[in-house]
């Protein structure tokens, strides 16, 4: 990219999934992103040092509201949870306004996802999972010695693949979840999601972490995506209520809330939004 391709376009940063902000998952927004290429995107990507980076673009499928591109900082993917509700709060804010009042459709690489108001935050429709199935003998050996676990602590292992490659883990307690100390090195190249519930009495009904072995972060704060396949899989096997809330990141000081409903025959995943930084990029 050479300095004559560089032109001023809006940025903004963008706090997800907490109702105070930098509480939630920090995300990075181009908002006008129309002539870069995929390796100036991925560049600017890395350099955010960021989960993720959504680029904003004109729709090309005229279902569409608008186009979003999601990175990391070492790939693209063809979704992600917190991307979406920050680019579509983002979109908003810009001044975009949805061809249908009260839902916005997102396009990206896994294709259209809807997105709406539901009390006072966005939520999106989960996509349906590509691979649903249990994991293997020996992926469920090489999950335990990553989470440095029995691997009879494992009450379920399953793949949950929604875009990104994600493995749900589902252990006895929310406890058990936040005093797990990862062995990154035994989990190689499986990205991780666990989840175990926390006591009736508690605020928050299932507690959250998710591992990306060799990211620039390596456990994300607060993962939409992941808790999409997550909940598809527990309410679908009756280990979670039609609605619930899941909180992720406590590890991380972090507050996120991630908020679950199945309703229509869709589960939709919900979580706040705030602009924590406005500006302009040199892109």
């Amino acid at each position: 990219m050479t300095s004559e391709a560089l032109r001023i376009r809006p940025f903004h940063q963008i706090d997800v999934f907490s109702e105070q902000p930098y509480l939630g998952n920090p995300l990075a927004v181009v908002v006008d992103a129309e002539g870069l290429s995929s390796e100036a995107m991925q560049h600017f990507a890395n350099w955010t040092n960021l989960s993720e980076t959504t680029f904003l673009l004109p729709a090309t499928d005229p279902a569409a509201d608008y186009k979003v591109r999601i990175f990391t900082g070492s790939e693209e993917f063809p979704f992600a949870g917190h991307p979406t509700l920050g680019s579509a709060h983002t979109w908003l804010q810009a001044g975009g306004v949805p061809k249908t009042d009260g839902v916005l459709v997102q396009e990206c690489g896994a294709g259209l996802v809807r997105v709406k108001h539901d009390a006072g935050r966005l939520a999106f429709a989960a996509p349906p999972l590509t691979r649903f199935e249990p994991v293997s003998d020996a992926v469920r050996v090489q999950l335990a010695a990553g989470l440095r676990l029995p691997e009879e602590a494992l009450v379920d292992a399953s793949w949950l693949v929604n875009g990104p490659q994600w493995i749900g883990v589902l252990l006895e307690s929310a406890e058990q979840v936040l005093a797990i100390q990862p062995d990154l090195v035994a989990m190689g190249d499986l990205k991780v999601g666990v989840i175990g519930p926390h006591q009736p009495d508690a605020d928050v009904d299932f507690e959250v972490r998710t591992f990306i072995p060799g990211d620039a972060m390596v456990e994300d704060p607060v993962t939409g995506s992941f808790n999409a396949g997550a909940a598809q899989w527990l309410i679908g096997s009756g280990r979670a209520p039609d609605e619930y809330v899941a909180a992720q990141g406590t590890v991380l000081g972090r507050a996120g809330r991630i908020h679950v409903k199945a309703e229509g025959g869709e589960i939709w995943i919900g979580g706040a939004s705030a602009t924590c930084i406005q500006g302009t990029v040199l892109l």
